[in-house]
Formats: C-alpha cells, sequence, structure tokens
C-alpha cells in the first residue's frame, strides 16, 4: 500500500532508521517522529513536536493525521490481545521494526 502513495524502496529499507536517514524529508521526519510518541505507553507527545507539526499542517490535517495514527494503533494493540497474527496477504513485503531508544537508568544516575 506505501508504494501507492510514494514511499520509495529505500524508505521502506531505512524506516527503523529514519532520524539519521537522508531519505526522508523534515515533515516526514516529524510526522515519524509523532507517530511513535503516539505509539508508546504513555502517549509522549511533547508541545514542541505538536508545535512544528502545526508549521506545516493546518487543524483539520492535524486531526485526520492524529486519527489515522491512533487507528493503526488501535487495530495493532486489539490484534495483539486477541493474538491475531498475520495472514500472508502482505507476503514479502516489509515489516520494519522500530529502533528502541536505550533508557537511562534513573535509579543509577540517582546512586552515583
Amino acid at each position: 500500500m506505501g508504494r501507492r502513495y510514494g514511499i520509495s524502496e529505500e524508505q521502506f529499507r531505512q524506516l527503523s532508521g529514519y532520524r539519521r536517514s537522508d531519505a526522508f524529508s523534515t515533515v516526514e521526519k516529524l510526522v515519524l517522529d509523532y507517530a511513535v510518541g503516539m505509539t508508546m505507553a504513555p502517549v509522549e507527545v511533547s508541545d514542541e513536536l505538536f508545535a512544528r507539526l502545526r508549521e506545516y499542517f493546518d487543524e483539520s490535517q492535524m486531526v485526520e493525521l492524529t486519527s489515522a495514527i491512533a487507528w493503526e494503533n488501535y487495530r495493532a494493540r486489539f490484534n495483539h490481545a486477541f493474538g491475531i497474527e498475520s495472514q500472508g496477504f502482505a507476503k514479502g513485503a516489509y515489516c520494519p521494526l522500530p529502533e528502541r531508544p536505550v533508557k537511562q537508568d534513573h535509579y543509577y544516575e540517582r546512586i552515583r
């Protein structure tokens, strides 16, 4: 589906490292940051990120973008809760996993 909307092969391959990739524009990186933040539990979308997105998207576009991300999160969590796995419809397609940020051990930092 992504290919129909202009996502390049290079972007698929570099999705998990999109922040460091030249394959994504500034706006695309902001949208991906937003999607990552909305996917966190709890949600982690800073006022700064939201303000930067508003430089590119009007109110109705923000509502549409937010609802699309929320819908995909809903579907993924629903499927996970019910143990629904791939049905093979996207055989041979990409399923890039996000890079996991290295979290600081706050306890360790406090006792140092």
